[in-house]
């Protein structure tokens, strides 16, 4: 895919973000922009703290704040990622309203713990939120895909860890072979939770079950898992799971990060998507996320993993940034890694500072 810069002449990257352009106040439509960023307000299954639905939102409200230079990315050859266009689609009122709808009806599921007994209103609830769901995982595959025909990278902004289904789905399509880089609290590997067939625990279960070119899952910093979704991690031969406190045992004996690092994406195929789910960084950085757990990356640790793909040589073909609360500081925190997300998938398909 050959990358196009758009018109630079009418934004000032020095100046204030355009309080009426898009994400990072950028003014580049999506037809000049090389990156599309598709918001999914989504959080029906949720099943702790809720307002990640918020977050598409509050990400793009806080990103305008950022300075755009990324020095980090300079010295790969790409401190100026914005030039080459990077715009985020409203988001659509009937994915709103669409999740209003599932919260409504998963809220009194989620409540039983999804254990429903002989009421049928409940067996009924439950049925229109799985349907809904599957309506969802349809929409984001279709928004995805003509993109990706159309030479755009795609990233996918949460909402909650169910969103990224239908968009890996697409990359994997287009890529068969694909390896996903799953960073997260929680290993996500459960057939279901509390009933809900798609839900946000179980979303990389069933990217192993329903997406046939997805060949090699690497999970890091898995903190919080069943004992069932550890035997799946450890007998399914397309997963990898670095457990947190194994990793954190590692460094405290003086094993370096960078090291690590090198060894986690040696198990990655040559094009890689990112899924990434702010709570696998230390909760401080996202203390509004639906499930947060002690432990985790900070914020140096995930953006040194990022550049060990870049850096790798290997092509981060797509990504999607979930779990996001709709709070200031999550924000802020996940407006600065979507930010990183979108300047090392540029820098994957040869984009570069002139």
């Amino acid at each position: 895919m050959t990358l196009r810069r758009p018109d630079l002449s009418k934004f000032d990257p020095d100046g204030a973000g355009d309080p009426e352009g898009s994400v990072f106040g950028l003014p580049f439509t999506e037809e000049e922009s090389s990156v599309v960023l598709v918001p999914v307000p989504w959080e029906a299954t949720t099943s702790y703290g809720r307002g990640t639905a918020g977050g598409p939102a509050a990400i793009r409200a806080a990103s305008r704040q950022l300075d755009l230079f990324d020095a980090t990315l300079a010295e790969l050859g790409l401190g100026r990622p914005w030039a080459w266009g990077i715009h985020m689609r409203p988001e659509d009122p009937e994915i709103q309203a669409l999740n209003a709808r599932a919260c409504e009806r998963a809220l009194p599921v989620i409540a039983v713990g999804g254990v429903l007994g002989d009421e049928p209103e409940l067996h009924a609830a439950l049925r229109e939120v799985n349907a809904s769901s599957a309506e969802l995982d349809a929409w984001v595959r279709a928004q995805v895909e003509p993109r990706l025909a159309a030479g755009k990278i795609v990233g996918v902004v949460g909402g909650d860890h169910s969103v990224a289904l239908g968009t890996i789905a697409a990359h994997a399509e287009r890529w068969p072979g694909l390896g996903v880089l799953h960073v997260d609290a929680h290993a996500d590997l459960r057939r279901a939770y509390e009933g809900f067939e798609r839900s946000h625990a179980s979303v990389m279960g069933n990217v192993l079950d329903q997406v046939d070119g997805v060949a090699r899952l690497v999970q890091v910093g898995i903190r919080d898992l069943s004992a069932q979704e550890h035997d799946r991690s450890r007998l399914d031969g397309r997963v990898i799971t670095w457990l947190d406190p194994a990793l954190r045992e590692r460094t405290l004996a003086g094993t370096p990060w960078a090291v690590l690092c090198r060894e986690i994406v040696e198990a990655l195929p040559q094009e890689v998507y990112v899924s990434f789910d702010i709570d696998g960084l230390d909760p401080s950085l996202c203390p509004a996320t639906g499930t947060p757990v002690p432990g985790g990356l900070s914020f140096a640790e995930a953006q040194v993993l990022l550049l060990t793909v870049a850096r790798s040589g290997r092509m981060v073909v797509g990504f999607d940034l979930v779990e996001v609360a709709g709070q200031e500081w999550d924000a802020n925190v996940g407006a600065r890694m979507l930010h990183r997300l979108c300047g090392l998938a540029l820098i994957a398909r040869g984009a570069h500072d002139q």
